[in-house]
């Protein structure tokens, strides 16, 4: 099964919202932000040997690359964003 069998209802309902390219990336947001939360609480009990407070190295690569994932589509979400509102003002004032 792939994501978009398993995440109909929910892409459904945010590509209504915020229209498709939007909606889909909300919904991979929101994947991203589960996964992070599920590897967080992993590295609570998966920690360094060199410093126990923080997790072991692999599992901070991944965060960071996730982190760093998260923030990318959330930058793309908010330059879609500023265009369809630019193309509106410009379709307002003519």
């Amino acid at each position: 099964m792939n994501v978009f069998d398993e995440k109909r209802t929910e892409l459904e309902r945010h590509e209504f919202m915020m229209g498709v390219e939007r909606g889909r990336l909300a919904v991979a947001l929101d994947l991203l932000t589960d996964s992070l939360i599920l590897v967080g609480q992993h590295g609570v009990y998966c920690t360094s040997s060199r410093n126990p407070s923080v997790p072991a190295l692999d599992l901070q690569a991944v965060l960071s690359g996730m982190e760093g994932a998260k923030a990318l589509v959330q930058s793309v979400m908010e330059e879609l964003r500023a265009q369809r509102e630019a193309a509106r003002d410009k379709g307002a004032s003519a």
